[in-house]
């Protein structure tokens, strides 16, 4: 499901700047990577990266990519319909649903995807690589896998309040 981006009140944060470089005959070419992740607090999230000579453009880059790469995420009140475990590589994040007051219990990069998708309670523990681009790429995948209750009843054949 396409997400449209170009709502104006799209909240954008960077994660991690990175700087690397290529050896090349002449030395080394520096450039800059940015890992960007956009969302507008009301489930929908996006990732993306960018690369340059110059961190400003590397963050437009990165923002761009986040935008043509958003999803929805369905929430349950203020958290998340059911627990998830989001893998990627070596990074693995658990997801787990809290009762209204919680606050997001989350560290770096997996509590910015979250509060950008307007989680506002949910438990996670990040385990594995604490590489940015892993960790946050398993929290996607994990809020990708998110199904309601009205999605579960729909794939089954039945209403929502028989799967409760």
């Amino acid at each position: 499901m396409q997400i449209d981006a170009t709502k104006p009140e799209l909240m954008e944060r960077v994660i991690h700047i990175g700087r690397v470089s290529k050896t090349v005959k002449g030395g080394r070419n520096m450039r800059f990577s940015a890992l960007v992740i956009v969302g507008d607090g009301q489930g929908n999230v996006g990732k993306g990266t960018g690369k340059s000579v110059e961190i400003p453009e590397a963050i437009r880059k990165g923002v761009e990519a986040a935008k043509r790469n958003m999803i929805h995420v369905p929430l349950d009140g203020t958290t998340i319909p059911h627990a998830y475990v989001g893998n990627f590589g070596a990074g693995k994040v658990i997801v787990k649903p809290a009762k209204p007051g919680t606050g997001v219990i989350a560290g770096g990069p997996v509590r910015a995807v979250m509060e950008l998708a307007g989680v506002k309670d949910v438990r996670t523990k990040s385990l594995g690589t604490s590489n940015p681009n892993n960790v946050v790429n398993a929290t996607m995948e994990a809020l990708k896998a998110m199904k309601s209750v009205e999605d579960v009843a729909r794939i089954r054949g039945k209403r929502a309040d028989e799967i409760l």
